[in-house]
């Protein structure tokens, strides 16, 4: 028929994923289609309810069958989705996110588990818009050496206009200046500057 639009259904696999990518690929799976139906298939509860979450926020219809512990969240998008046009910046929005992190995990208490929230962190921010700038001090510094498991989020990071910025005096402490491989050597006093301008400062720790 002239003029119909079909809207096929698609099905996204995101079994044995850990937190946050089964949000990440459904999120990217219904920006990328028109209205229509998506099955987003996990197998443990966090996932789904951290879906099932995010789709209805995005307005969108949820239904939910158990498959013997796995999970197959069909989401239905229709038109009134914020998902289906661009996203457009909030009137009276706030300027620019600079974040400041202090150390290389995410939160205190087990080092293991902070390693794994802190990829967490940077795959849930490379979802976002980026940040004006991302200042590293303490053993925040570690992130950008070549040893580092984020140094690939924050290279993409940078090339969408991120400024990384990693303290020079704690790259001395822990004698990593030579290993420094993404951003450039700051100072207090440029980190200070960052903090206090027309910016939207956030610390992570």
């Amino acid at each position: 028929m002239k003029g119909a639009v079909i809207n096929l259904s698609r099905e996204v696999n995101n079994r044995g994923l850990a937190c946050p990518q089964p949000v990440i690929n459904t999120k990217r799976a219904l920006e990328e289609m028109g209205q229509g139906t998506l099955i987003s298939i996990v197998d443990n509860e966090i996932a789904r309810e951290n879906i099932i979450r995010f789709a209805e926020n995005a307005n969108c219809k949820v239904q939910v069958e158990d498959k013997g512990g796995e999970y197959y969240i069909t989401i239905t998008k229709g038109d009134e989705s914020p998902l289906s046009s661009p996203v457009t910046p909030a009137k009276g929005e706030t300027g620019p996110m600079v974040y400041l992190i202090t150390s290389n995990t995410f939160g205190s208490g087990s080092e293991d588990l902070g390693e794994i929230l802190m990829i967490s962190f940077f795959n849930s921010l490379l979802e976002q818009r980026a940040p004006k700038s991302i200042m590293l001090v303490n053993s925040g510094v570690r992130l950008a050496v070549a040893q580092s498991r984020v140094l690939e989020q924050i290279n993409k990071l940078v090339d969408r206009g991120t400024t990384v910025l990693a303290c020079g005096t704690c790259l001395d402490y822990y004698k990593l200046k030579e290993q420094l491989a993404v951003g450039r050597v700051t100072n207090m006093l440029e980190i200070l500057d960052n903090l206090t301008g027309d910016t939207k400062a956030v610390t992570i720790g």
